[in-house]
């Protein structure tokens, strides 16, 4: 997770696509602009959710409304500096530790359906035969 600007809360990266990206390479580009890793992307988008802009919290307005898509991203690689290191900080926490800090309901979704596919990769690991001696 990683910290919010001027809020003392932990959030997942997250943010906006370009046109001339998918929300794969959008993802994985937050992923390394927010909290300074790489990785690559496990199976499909753990959902789509819709929430709030902070920026445009008007609820009586159309604007502010947003569609986000979360992915589960395997690091493969934690950069020493990143593109928001001066204004986020990275933690790397449990996930029952993530449950609890998670802010908004979608959050929580996401982090149950984060787990169901990490599930999936773990069934894999004890399928393979034991080391012998």
């Amino acid at each position: 997770m990683i910290s919010s600007p001027n809020r003392d809360d932990l959030v997942f990266p997250k943010g906006g696509w370009e046109d001339d990206e998918t929300v794969e390479e959008a993802a994985c580009r937050e992923a390394l602009e927010e909290a300074g890793v790489r990785g690559n992307i496990k199976g499909n988008h753990l959902g789509v959710w819709e929430f709030r802009s902070k920026s445009k919290q008007d609820l009586c307005s159309l604007e502010g409304g947003c569609k986000g898509y979360m992915f589960a991203l395997e690091v493969t690689e934690e950069l020493n500096v990143w593109p928001e290191q001066g204004n986020r900080d990275r933690k790397w926490l449990l996930a029952e530790d993530a449950f609890k800090l998670c802010r908004y309901e979608w959050m929580c979704r996401a982090l149950e359906e984060f787990l169901r596919v990490m599930a999936g990769k773990d069934e894999i690991r004890e399928e393979a035969p034991e080391p012998q001696p």
